[in-house]
């Protein structure tokens, strides 16, 4: 069974492009994911994984992922060998996406940030409610 599962942030924005042999859109971007342990002294040390999405998924991905965001991408191993001008072999190690889900604690509507994770209600006026605020 290949199957990967990952929770990171996204280290810039993704790269959009059409693939040169059916036009499919691909999606390429590197996760960044926080290692379990941090040795005493030491800061968190992170893996950055590369990602392709394609198809739809690489459509939502141009649409809704940006530089940051923290997902969780389910997928699997890739392994890939090409040679360069100079006749050079390159591997590459990718995950290919099959799923992505949102896994950022803050929600954003119409520019405002709740970071108390509570739900945001818009009410007619334009005025941003909390749940608190709200008359039921």
């Amino acid at each position: 069974m290949n199957k990967s599962i990952l929770l990171g942030r996204l280290t810039k924005e993704p790269e959009i492009r059409l693939s040169q042999k059916n036009n499919t859109k691909v999606a390429n971007f590197t996760l960044a994911v926080n290692r379990k342990y941090v040795a005493q002294g030491e800061e968190r040390q992170a893996d950055f994984i590369n990602i392709v999405a394609y198809s739809k998924l690489a459509e939502f991905v141009e649409k809704y992922l940006n530089k940051g965001l923290q997902v969780c991408i389910s997928g699997r191993i890739q392994t890939r060998v090409y040679e360069d001008n100079n006749g050079q072999k390159h591997y590459i190690t990718e995950i290919v996406a099959e799923e992505i889900n949102f896994a950022d604690s803050q929600r954003k509507v119409d520019n405002t940030i709740d970071t108390n994770n509570t739900p945001i209600v818009e009410d007619t006026n334009n005025e941003i409610m909390q749940d608190d605020d709200l008359p039921f």
